[in-house]
């Protein structure tokens, strides 16, 4: 609540009445304006003052339409913007409930009065949020790292069968943090383990005890996978599944309208080699070890023709599954 009666602040209330109470399907008069500063904040003006303190507003940038009464054009966010955002907190993985419904509630601040009842959804939040509640703390960590341009240690967990957070080992991890990304609703730390030269991934929800240490992080240069340049949207498409390892250039045949699912996993960087009535011969690099699970995944639409590695191993492992539905 602003002070009341206070001539100077009487631009800012007004600003705040626009915001709350007007769009385009609601545009308030100058009466109205003058009843909500009344109600509002017990501030009393007159029409020429309400005239006068818009007209400053828009002097000042704001974008105030006087047509057929008065509303605020533009916003910081509009409702389509305040819609995904919004769908994005409902359908992250990373907040616990409440973390959830407070950011909600932040996010609703930004709007008018009118804006909840287009999202009525959000008014009922199942309980499906059950992220690490320290995650945000680790991104937070993390950031700090990566700025600083320091390496980090930290315990990694893995869930029990008493769906709690278990140390995968006694002693911490220490790595080099160079970017963190979000995929398939979880976020992940891109760093390098000191002993090796390539990258790694890590689950920011399982990370804990993270501690910012003095020493610098490796040099990129240093690293096979930044030594030729690197590209984020190559290596997301790339590893799929956000498992650590080699890439592979993959040959494989797929039902020609699996077309969605293929874009929607590897983008547009695969080649169609060939064409057959239902089918099409294509080619794509890909991260080996998530290869071999999508492969499993789409395995009554996708055949891996090579390398001969990995189609071996798909073939083992259809045979185990085989003989154990028996």
């Amino acid at each position: 609540m602003y002070a009341t009666g206070n001539k100077k602040m009487l631009n800012m209330l007004i600003l705040e009445i626009l915001k709350e109470y007007s769009d385009a399907d609601h545009r308030l008069t100058q009466q109205e304006i003058m009843r909500l500063l009344k109600s509002n904040y017990d501030m009393e003006c007159d029409r020429r003052s309400v005239k006068s303190n818009v007209e400053s507003l828009q002097k000042l940038g704001y974008e105030i339409s006087t047509e057929n009464g008065y509303f605020l054009q533009t916003r910081d966010f509009d409702d389509e913007d305040l819609r995904l955002l919004i769908d994005s907190v409902l359908f992250s993985r990373n907040m616990t409930q409440k973390q959830a419904k407070d950011l909600i509630e932040k996010l609703l601040a930004q709007a008018n009065r009118y804006f909840p009842n287009k999202v009525s959804h959000i008014s009922n939040l199942p309980d499906m949020q059950h992220g690490n509640r320290n995650t945000m703390y680790a991104i937070g960590d993390v950031n700090e790292a990566i700025s600083q341009n320091k390496k980090i240690s930290f315990i990694y967990n893995d869930y029990g069968i008493d769906f709690t957070l278990h140390p995968r080992r006694k002693e911490p991890y220490v790595v080099n943090p160079y970017q963190m990304v979000a995929s398939l609703g979880h976020y992940y730390l891109i760093a390098n383990y000191d002993a090796y030269d390539d990258i790694s991934h890590y689950r920011l929800d399982r990370m804990t005890c993270i501690k910012i240490l003095d020493e610098s992080v490796k040099k990129k240069s240093e690293i096979k996978d930044f030594a030729n340049g690197f590209s984020l949207p190559k290596h997301m498409a790339e590893h799929i599944y956000m498992f650590s390892g080699r890439s592979v250039r993959v040959k494989m045949r797929a039902k020609s309208d699996l077309m969605n699912e293929l874009i929607d996993w590897f983008g547009m960087d695969f080649w169609i080699l060939k064409k057959y009535n239902e089918e099409i011969e294509l080619s794509a690099t890909c991260n080996e070890e998530a290869m071999f699970y999508w492969a499993l995944q789409y395995g009554s639409c996708v055949e891996v023709l090579e390398p001969i590695e990995l189609r071996n191993r798909i073939t083992d492992t259809i045979e185990n599954m085989r003989e154990k539905y028996r």
